[in-house]
């Protein structure tokens, strides 16, 4: 699925040097390269504060609770996400309300978000995923947003360097939060996350809640959390931030070759919402609106399983992104949702698979994928 000796080989030069930086200079906490990546990225994104802290899924809950989500709330996300989405909600108190999916894109559908808020109200936030790096309507988030008078919180984790519109992912709503786990494209050698604001007030609230609630040590305003990034973590992607446009545009050309893979094959249709055993492989739509970083190459298949067990056989990696949507999820049966209520979703789990993708993946690595599905399905 994922190669990451080869990124390492071309920068292993310079990231030996930023970690030498900072042994030397024992700034291990904080320090200037935090400093330096934090500027640096805000810069890059185009927004006016960017704090670093120890991963994705707390930059989810900083982003949160800075923005006011607190117990008695209700925050709408996509069922069909990783766990994180919605646990950030549950960590503020809050309450996670699900709304399906666009089947063209596995994005969050904002009609249904509209019919929701339009039915109960009560709701202080919504958080669009942006999955597998294709950022989501945020046309249509701000101007329900505006409607409604909620909060937009992007999970921006899978799509540092996307963007909508030209305009960059993590920069559309009250606040967004990016990851660097070291599956990401801009990863980490270890946890990490990130969350950007053009709101000072809530940029300097994130800073005391991932500091223990505390602007000045030892007095604690309210109660926070321990979550910062590490300097040697900074460092390092300092260095990768300054490759990371060259990398996304790699990620998009393999894409754009498992398309015309797959489309000569026969097998798949592009934009398809459904699959079957006379058309097996279905290419998620990438919307024109949207500048996509494929942090995954993911499509529908015919016989998913099936098909994952074959390729498995035969050494190709593969992946569900995700098995179970979270409203089936035991952790969230308390709140009360059953099989059936986000059919999309629920569709989505029984038959994505991600395929191969990280920029240096080769074009005679993707004709060998493309290859053994064809093969799977002409048995």
């Amino acid at each position: 699925m994922l190669d990451l000796k080869r990124q390492y080989a071309s920068i292993k030069e310079d990231v030996a040097a930023a970690v030498e930086r900072v042994m030397t200079s024992q700034h291990l906490i904080g320090g200037p390269e935090l400093d330096s990546f934090e500027r640096e990225s805000a810069a890059y994104l185009g927004v006016r504060a960017f704090m670093g802290c120890a991963s994705g899924t707390d930059a989810l809950w900083l982003a949160l609770a800075a923005a006011g989500v607190k117990p008695g709330d209700r925050a709408i996300t996509p069922p069909f996400t990783f766990f994180a989405s919605a646990s950030s909600i549950t960590r503020c108190g809050a309450t996670p309300v699900f709304a399906d999916i666009d089947p063209a894109t596995f994005n969050l559908d904002p009609a249904a978000v509209e019919a929701i808020i339009n039915k109960s109200g009560r709701v202080r936030a919504i958080m669009p995923v942006h999955l597998y790096g294709q950022c989501a309507d945020m046309d249509a988030f701000a101007a329900i947003a505006k409607q409604h008078s909620v909060a937009v919180i992007e999970d921006a984790a899978q799509a540092f360097g996307g963007s909508w519109r030209g305009q960059k992912a993590g920069t559309f709503g009250t606040a967004a939060a990016f990851s660097f786990y070291p599956t990401k494209n801009l990863s980490a050698f270890g946890d990490g996350g990130a969350v950007s604001t053009n709101n000072d007030d809530l940029a300097d609230h994130v800073r005391r809640l991932r500091n223990h609630g505390s602007r000045q040590r030892y007095y604690h305003e309210e109660i926070g959390w321990n979550s910062r990034l590490d300097a040697i973590q900074a460092a390092v992607l300092r260095i990768k931030l300054k490759h990371i446009d060259q990398w996304n545009q790699q990620r998009r050309s393999v894409a754009a070759r498992y398309n015309a893979l797959f489309g000569s094959s026969g097998l798949a249709r592009a934009a398809a919402t459904t699959v079957s055993a006379e058309a097996p492989v279905a290419l998620l739509q990438t919307r024109p609106e949207a500048f996509h970083i494929y942090h995954q190459y993911v499509i529908r298949a015919h016989r998913r399983d099936d098909l994952r067990a074959f390729l498995n056989e035969r050494g190709i990696g593969s992946e569900i992104y995700y098995p179970v949507p979270l409203h089936l999820q035991q952790s969230f049966a308390y709140l009360g949702y059953k099989g059936g209520d986000f059919p999309e979703s629920e569709r989505a789990a029984r038959e994505c698979l991600a395929l191969p993708i990280f920029p240096e993946l080769r074009e005679d690595e993707q004709e060998r994928v493309v290859q053994a599905v064809a093969e799977f399905y002409s048995r």
